[in-house]
């Protein structure tokens, strides 16, 4: 009985000390936790992404519910082309810690790639709202305005190309998908208006507005002519059609459309553009006193229009003041630092007052802005030719 009770014993104490050993042989689990971290840190470190990632699933395996682990298996996992696998972990993520908008935008556009549209314009809308750092939030907007483009939502799409150009307004991206995007939004409301008043006083002005684009000028006019004798009240349509009759050069036209200029300024008292087109008209017939007033107009109702206050240096310079011209041009050119104009007028007041230096500085900016700007107007006819061309295969 005492030599069954002596085996019971040893037999207890043995185990308990096996306990112990296993116990010491086997990390806490926040140990291994911790052991994996730094592996995967040192392998993303190493470049070796995929490495990485299998010291994060272990520590999903180890603590579900570990935010940063989720998150980073899945942005391994996106970045390796594995949406459908990236998606449950991001997705985990984001449940435990809803604020991880870059998080939330990867898991959007991992759904996007599985085709879940639903999901990923959910979560990619919700990101972009809350991002703040500019690389991933033009991302995001990028994504988000395909999805709003393919399904018809383009008035969506156009919110989110808005929000875009306001952070970054020469990002050659989000400018050519404004340009896409706008042009579908004008073919659809010209499509629309077409169908729902073919005849009204608003389609011809459409019609005459795309006829100018094009270089039809005549049957723009005949158009906004049409518009007119339709409703003659209108917004802006007298100066749309006083532009388009400044573009022929007679001086039938030229009375015309200072008639529309007037007409156009007796509808809108603070028509400021055609306050500035008066102007040059009048400054073209050599009518300085009637120019300075209209420019002068012009000036007061927008005073950082650079047309306007180049107009008004011309007329100074004409007056002989070339103190107040020179302010003039400076203004236009704080305003638009492309406009070649004023740098070239403002190079004449400098050469005229013996400040060569100045004088070449401005005549290079000249030439500069020049060389562009021809460029654009040569890409401009090559666009104009192959549109004519495209409505002439189409048969339009």
């Amino acid at each position: 009985m005492k030599i069954a009770e002596v085996s019971l014993h040893g037999l207890v104490f043995l185990l308990t000390a096996l306990a112990v050993c296993f116990g010491q042989s086997q990390p806490d689990p926040r140990q291994q936790i911790q052991l994996h971290s730094q592996k995967a840190a040192e392998y993303l470190k190493e470049n070796r992404p995929d490495l990485a990632a299998t010291e994060f699933k272990a520590i999903v395996d180890l603590d579900p519910k570990n935010v940063d682990a989720h998150g980073n298996l899945g942005t391994i996992l996106f970045f390796q082309g594995s949406y459908a696998e990236a998606v449950p972990e991001l997705r985990t993520a984001v449940k435990l810690r809803p604020t991880l908008w870059k998080t939330e935008a990867l898991l959007g556009m991992a759904e996007k790639r599985t085709g879940d549209i639903d999901r990923a314009k959910h979560d990619l809308d919700k990101a972009f709202s809350n991002l703040t750092e500019e690389k991933i939030r033009t991302e995001t907007g990028m994504e988000l305005i395909e999805i709003y483009s393919r399904s018809g939502d383009l008035d969506k799409a156009a919110a989110v190309i808005a929000s875009l150009k306001k952070t970054s307004p020469t990002d050659p991206n989000i400018l050519y998908s404004a340009y896409r995007l706008y042009s579908d939004l004008a073919d659809e409301s010209l499509l629309s208006l077409s169908i729902v008043a073919p005849k009204s006083a608003r389609m011809h002005q459409a019609l005459a507005h795309e006829l100018a684009k094009r270089g039809s000028t005549s049957e723009a006019i005949e158009n906004y002519r049409a518009a007119i004798k339709l409703d003659p009240q209108i917004p802006g349509i007298h100066f749309e059609l006083a532009e388009m009759l400044n573009v022929v050069d007679t001086p039938d036209s030229k009375r015309e459309a200072e008639a529309e200029y007037k007409a156009a300024i007796q509808a809108n008292p603070l028509d400021e553009q055609s306050e500035c087109r008066l102007g040059d008209l009048a400054l073209r017939a050599n009518d300085l006193k009637t120019a300075s007033e209209d420019y002068t107009k012009a000036v007061q109702l927008q005073p950082n229009d650079p047309d306007a206050n180049i107009g008004l240096a011309k007329v100074m310079m004409s007056l002989g003041q070339p103190q107040k011209a020179e302010a003039l041009l400076q203004h236009a050119i704080q305003v638009d630092p492309t406009n070649a104009v004023a740098h070239f007028r403002l190079s004449t007041i400098y050469r005229e007052s013996g400040r060569f230096d100045e004088a070449k500085q401005q005549i290079e900016e000249y030439q500069k802005y020049n060389k562009m700007k021809e460029q654009l107007r040569e890409l401009y006819r090559d666009l104009h030719r192959s549109q004519t061309r495209n409505d002439d295969d189409s048969g339009l």
